[in-house]
């Protein structure tokens, strides 16, 4: 998994590759972490280059939504593949989790 930041205005697009899974969803978590220790409220996670993920990384996904949550931040997923979003419609998780078609629609509801 590869993982690059981007600002957008006060806003962060977080840009995923690869594959999400038990080894490397706490890679993701550690990272979105250290950057809600920066003060960073507000994300939108570009998912359009994840081609796989696991129960791992639901639930780091879930966890930092949470995380974002519980202070006055958010948390949205952008571009879903097809084998993603099934993940995510199978599991429930797209009922729990703000996801948009795009990173520019994610952004206007940030």
């Amino acid at each position: 998994m590869k993982m690059t930041t981007r600002k957008e205005g006060n806003d962060l697009v977080v840009e995923v590759s690869g594959r999400m899974d038990a080894l490397t969803a706490p890679e993701f978590e550690k990272k979105m972490r250290q950057l809600m220790d920066q003060g960073r409220e507000r994300f939108v996670v570009d998912m359009q280059q994840v081609d796989y993920i696991s129960s791992a990384g639901l639930r780091s996904v879930l966890v930092i939504s949470k995380a974002l949550k519980a202070g006055r931040g958010r948390l949205l997923l952008a571009g879903l593949a097809d084998a993603v979003r099934e993940v995510f419609e199978m599991t429930g998780f797209d009922r729990i989790l703000e996801i948009y078609p795009t990173v520019a629609a994610a952004m206007e509801k940030l």
